[in-house]
């Protein structure tokens, strides 16, 4: 996908709301399958659009973007073929940096700089009175979806942040309710605080355990002597970023397949963090699934459990140049190639092998 085709899929992306990283490639060095200034988005799911290196190097692309976006901080990915390099570049490590080893890697290097973009938090807001309405006005400012619920909080979803009730009398215990069942990180009432613990002792009343009650911050917000509605509006804005940035609240990392996220495993060869998924090489073995970054892994794993040694270790792949698009690509059975007038031509995608084919191979045979 070309750059500006990815751009338009990370909009797509943003207005669904689903999660994502974008990778791009800052630094390669030969020989690598990709360049700097290559791009791809990452999903929460683990799927991979745009190219930042093969199959070995996703690998660990994956994972990092999937820590990304759990943390909601970017990162610098390092990729480095030695150990002795990854040793080099700990010991130096600074925040927002993580340097790990692939011996998949044909000798070359590689540094991606991972950015998560995540679906805006949404705080829903019960009652439509002065306080509700600086809600809404103040909110986005701080990057916040206010949605304006009415007096029916029914539609609270998994990975909303919070619930404020600012209704003033109508509905407020059964909104109150709704929030602390869905769990919310945050739910707050605006209230006088003789008001709130009156309410609350309904609840109480009605069978709402103390342990739920407790977290009902009322009166909501922090305390800045506030008194307008916009004051009181900010105050409670300042509480919710608390919450936001506090240790209660992951941000919900939709996926536009709404598959569930991916898993990982280490490959007992050499040690990669990869993948578990199905095109990833594993076996079984004593009940258990072992995964692989490569197929030399596996192989090398079966002949330990037959006790057979294993075949030598192949040299690092070669690289080829795709003769379409002047990509530098690694020459292995996993890259996309053909046979044409006795040479294997190495491509870095299906579509430059299907536009080589139809201008060398399929316009001869037509000639």
């Amino acid at each position: 996908m070309r750059n500006d085709a990815l751009a338009r899929r990370a909009e797509e992306l943003a207005a669904q709301g689903a999660a994502f990283a974008t990778a791009t490639v800052v630094r390669a060095q030969r020989p690598t399958s990709a360049h700097a200034g290559d791009v791809a988005l990452i999903t929460s799911d683990g799927n991979i659009e745009g190219f930042v290196g093969g199959i070995c190097a996703e690998h660990s692309v994956r994972l990092f973007a999937w820590t990304a976006m759990k943390s909601g901080e970017p990162m610098l990915l390092r990729i480095l073929p030695t150990e002795e390099e990854v040793a080099a570049h700990q010991d130096a490590d600074e925040d927002g940096a993580v340097t790990v080893l692939n011996s998949c890697l044909s000798g070359g290097a590689i540094e991606i700089f991972l950015e998560p973009t995540l679906p805006t938090p949404r705080v829903n807001i019960v009652g439509a009175k002065p306080i509700a309405a600086a809600l809404e006005q103040l909110g986005p400012q701080f990057d916040l979806d206010i949605a304006a619920v009415g007096d029916d909080p029914a539609d609270l979803r998994e990975g909303d942040l919070g619930l404020v009730v600012a209704a003033h009398g109508k509905g407020e215990l059964e909104a109150l309710r709704a929030g602390l069942e869905a769990e919310l990180p945050y739910v707050g009432l605006v209230a006088s605080p003789k008001r709130g613990a009156a309410l609350l002792q309904e609840l109480r009343d009605a069978g709402v355990p103390d342990e739920q009650l407790e977290r009902v911050d009322y009166p909501a917000g922090i305390d800045i002597g506030a008194r307008t509605a916009p004051e009181v509006a900010l105050s409670i804005l300042a509480r919710l970023i608390e919450v936001r940035r506090g240790d209660t609240y992951s941000p919900p990392l939709r996926s536009p397949s709404d598959e569930a996220p991916p898993s990982f495993a280490v490959d007992p060869i050499c040690g990669m963090t990869v993948t578990m998924a199905d095109d990833t090489p594993h076996l079984e073995h004593d009940g258990e699934t072992i995964w692989f970054c490569r197929e030399a892994c596996k192989t090398e794993y079966a002949a330990r459990l037959s006790g057979e040694p294993a075949a030598p270790a192949k040299p690092a792949p070669a690289t080829a140049v795709d003769p379409i698009c002047g990509m530098t690509v690694l020459a292995t059975a996993d890259t996309p190639h053909l046979e044409h007038d006795g040479e294997t031509v190495y491509f870095c995608c299906d579509g430059c092998k299907t536009k080589y084919r139809q201008e060398h191979v399929d316009a001869v045979t037509a000639g």
